[in-house]
């Protein structure tokens, strides 16, 4: 008798020490998380690479999906194959939330990449001749943010110039009748051979080694175009979303933008 109680004092010691040992592999497991974000090459998924490491000692695995436009990253957001993306700014996601009905929002604003007129033809904007074939985005936001660049440099002058989104057929007089030619935003840098100009988003001119000195017009410091992280609305409060938030905004990110990127891109918080 003493000896079963023995046995079944020791099994039940066993079977604690198991349970223990699989709560433990539990809470180990809830502690991993594992967030996918899209982003565009150069600057968004360099940053993200820079903050990897800050996250991994927060428990998060952040996992980066490449895009080169900026459609999809929003379609796999809303599908809920992403957990947030950066690459886009607040106009551009306003008009295609309005056009799709995409079901997300900003939590940070994070830098801004300024919009440049470049040229491979032209070293000086008043070269610029009668006639001149003008390349900007084909997407309303980006088209209108060229736009409106060319009428600052009084190029053009458009109907409302509080119209974010114009287009070409929001201009109104065109003194030197340039012909704006509408492109995909990323092929934009290709075409600067077949073209006397062309607006390019900085993070596309960053990547084709444009610089931001070269550009015969450039968008100021203080444009409304800053790029964002963006989610699921109904995630926008979520802990290890606000995480990376956190590490985005960061004054360890903000040195690295200054040095990397030498004012190519400005820090927007």
């Amino acid at each position: 008798m003493k000896k079963l109680g023995i046995l079944l004092l020791t099994i039940l010691a066993f079977i604690g020490c198991g349970d223990d040992k699989a709560d433990s592999h539990i809470e180990s497991n809830t502690q991993k998380v594992t967030l996918k974000v899209g982003a565009t090459p150069v600057p968004h998924a360099e940053i993200l690479e820079f903050i990897k490491p800050d996250l991994a000692e927060e428990g998060i695995d952040l996992q980066i999906v490449a895009f080169t436009d900026y459609v999809t990253p929003n379609a796999s957001l809303d599908d809920g194959s992403l957990d947030a993306n950066f690459h886009q700014h607040k106009p551009f996601l306003d008009a295609l939330k309005a056009d799709r009905g995409f079901a997300l929002e900003p939590i940070a604003n994070i830098h801004v990449e300024p919009i440049g007129l470049y040229s491979t033809k032209f070293k000086d904007i008043d070269e610029l001749p009668h006639n001149a074939v003008i390349g900007i985005p084909n997407d309303p936001s980006n088209g209108g943010r060229a736009l409106l660049l060319l009428e600052a440099q009084g190029l053009i002058k458009l109907a409302d110039s509080s119209n974010l989104n114009a287009t070409d057929l929001d201009i109104i007089e065109n003194p030197k009748h340039l012909k704006i030619k509408p492109v995909d935003a990323a092929l934009l840098p290709r075409t600067l051979g077949d073209v006397d100009a062309a607006g390019i988003n900085g993070n596309y001119a960053l990547q084709a080694g444009l610089k931001s000195s070269d550009a015969l017009l450039l968008e100021g410091a203080q444009s409304p175009y800053a790029n964002i992280l963006v989610v699921q609305s109904q995630r926008v409060n979520d802990e290890n979303l606000q995480k990376l938030k956190n590490a985005l905004q960061s004054q360890k990110v903000k040195d690295f933008i200054n040095e990397k990127y030498q004012g190519e891109i400005i820090p927007a918080f």
